[in-house]
């Protein structure tokens, strides 16, 4: 189920999603801009590696991405999401929301293939938080989404509880299979960052979103 758009609207400038968006294309390209070698070494410096973890990696690792679909996808799903948690969250707590969310996705990972050597990229997990964040905060929100070739409009909890459900099931599937020594998707960052953006949404402070209108004289 992939979405196009949402009915929530915002009520301020997602300044924070934005430049997110901004820094994660710049190094997309500056990545795709360098040699194979040269790509290779700048990933594996600066991916996480379960097993030769360092924290700071934790940070950079959220920042690359292997491909322009997995680039466009993430960006794509934070644009979707992200505005309306900024709006609720303001500028400054939303950042740290969101990097929250990546550490603990990035942790969820390692803790379940610590012996892994495959770089892990990606700003997915992060932005599972937001979308975790947006379940409990606007679960009655419509999307519109493409489901099987078909474009359908379904509530905000609905399209989230079944992405989860299958980021879950694929997380368990992936032990037992060749993925985890080969690479592939990191589920269980999902899981993890989906999760967390649940806990940290109840325990950070929110404004309630407010409406701009005219007032109409007659």
């Amino acid at each position: 189920m992939f979405p196009i758009r949402d009915t929530q609207p915002s009520y301020s400038k997602p300044v924070v999603t934005v430049v997110l968006i901004v820094i994660n294309v710049l190094v997309f390209l500056y990545e795709f801009s360098l040699d194979a070698f040269s790509q290779n070494a700048f990933m594996f410096h600066y991916a996480l590696v379960p097993d030769r973890f360092q924290f700071s990696n934790v940070l950079t690792s959220m920042f690359l991405h292997g491909g322009w679909t997995h680039l466009l996808g993430n960006m794509w799903f934070l644009w979707i999401f992200g505005d309306n948690i900024e709006d609720i969250l303001d500028h400054g707590k939303y950042l740290l929301f969101y990097l929250m969310c990546g550490v603990a996705a990035a942790l969820t990972q390692v803790f379940f293939n610590p012996l892994s050597r495959v770089p892990m990229v990606g700003a997915s997990g992060a932005i599972a938080g937001v979308m975790g964040a947006y379940m409990i905060k606007f679960p009655q929100a419509r999307i519109l989404a493409f489901f099987l070739f078909f474009l359908t409009d379904v509530p905000a909890w609905m399209m989230l509880i079944y992405w989860f459900g299958l980021q879950f099931l694929g997380g368990f599937e992936s032990l037992t299979t060749a993925q985890v020594a080969q690479g592939g998707t990191a589920f269980f960052a999902h899981v993890g960052g989906f999760l967390a953006g649940i806990l940290f949404i109840n325990l950070l402070p929110t404004q309630r979103p407010y409406r701009r209108r005219r007032d109409l004289y007659w």
